[in-house]
């Protein structure tokens, strides 16, 4: 009889720890609601930046990402120089392993800000448009920044969701034109001359040219 009091005792305190938890979960505070969309300064004042001499990222950028919410439609900012590059991914693998090699089709992309030298200013603007986790990187120096810290991870929300100008169904896959030796020309086809005139056959222009040196032998028997 005590062993049964005993089991019921502890069976009591685990439904209350259960319900008391699922309360607390209940309780938690929800991500704010979005009113409007934001752009985020990647690493705040600091920018997007590599001390190479140091071989240290200019901040803590996984530090910033958690002090900031994302959602759909909201910009990333990165604000440096083309020392660096900005890679976004939503393959895991790639970012792990700071390289694009391992990227498959339309889940990695490199932003250059339409810069293409070295040591100059850069600003590129990447919008979210994917729930979920979004990673980001620099791929300079063959992953060397990656791997000291110029990474970081972000958790998209879909907030008010894409606005319509981000919204727009992707573009037709590429289609490559076919080679030089796989080309079909259609056949080319010379017009006809009516069944009556012009010349019909070579005996017909032996004759012409027949009567052309006759004429052209008299001209000259006359001077």
């Amino acid at each position: 009889m005590a062993m049964a009091t005993l089991t019921m005792a502890n069976l009591t305190v685990m439904i209350a720890l259960l319900i008391a938890a699922a309360t607390a979960a209940s309780n938690a505070p929800a991500p704010a609601p979005a009113t409007g969309y934001t752009n985020h300064t990647v690493g705040g004042t600091v920018g997007w930046f590599f001390n190479s001499t140091t071989n240290t990222s200019a901040t803590n950028y996984s530090t910033w990402a958690a002090t900031q919410t994302f959602n759909l439609g909201d910009y990333l900012i990165f604000i440096s120089i083309s020392n660096t590059t900005v890679i976004q991914t939503y393959n895991e693998t790639v970012y792990r392993n700071c390289t694009m090699d391992e990227s498959e089709d339309g889940d990695t992309y490199q932003y250059d800000g339409g810069q293409n030298q070295f040591e100059k200013s850069l600003t590129v603007a990447v919008p979210l448009t994917i729930v979920g986790p979004n990673y980001y990187f620099s791929d300079a120096d063959d992953g060397a920044q990656c791997q000291s810290g110029m990474a970081f991870e972000i958790q998209v929300n879909h907030g008010l969701g894409l606005p319509p100008y981000l919204n727009q169904p992707p573009p037709p896959p590429y289609l490559e034109p076919p080679g030089s030796d796989s080309a079909q020309f259609p056949p080319i086809t010379f017009p006809q001359s009516p069944a009556n005139s012009g010349f019909r056959a070579g005996a017909s222009l032996t004759g012409v040219l027949c009567v052309s040196f006759f004429i052209l032998f008299e001209l000259l028997s006359v001077f």
